[in-house]
């Protein structure tokens, strides 16, 4: 499997400080990293704020390490009236030598937002 050649979403270097117990990268900062990415193109193509609503589906493939760089790579995959699903896929690149590892993926569900922080149809113009 190789990594994507497209261009990113979101690129990051994991720190010693977002280790887990263990001292692999935790989770929790992984699907930060991950909703962060797939905010990008929701929130192009709702034109505004989007919130996310929810993860359907999540999958930790291999741990990330520290000083691995993190690319998320995010794919737009479904557009309904109000929400916006959104596919992620996480790569590292090993800081020991260079190897890129497909280390997570996942779907992201978002919702268009106004100043209210209610929902509004994803094609409404935004002011």
């Amino acid at each position: 499997m190789k990594m994507p050649q497209s261009n990113p979403a979101l690129r990051t270097v994991a720190m010693p400080s977002d280790t887990n117990a263990n001292g692999d990268i935790f989770g929790g900062w992984v699907m930060s990293q991950m909703d962060i990415a797939g905010a990008i193109p929701a929130i192009r193509r709702a034109n505004g704020r989007v919130a996310t609503v929810a993860v359907d589906s999540m999958r930790f493939h291999r741990p990330v390490q520290v000083g691995d760089l993190v690319s998320c790579f995010a794919e737009l995959v479904k557009t309904g009236n109000t929400s916006v699903t959104v596919h992620v896929d996480t790569w590292a690149e090993r800081r020991t030598n260079g190897e890129p590892v497909k280390v997570t993926e996942g779907t992201f569900v978002y919702v268009a937002i106004n100043d209210k922080g209610e929902p509004r149809p994803v094609d409404e113009p935004v002011d």
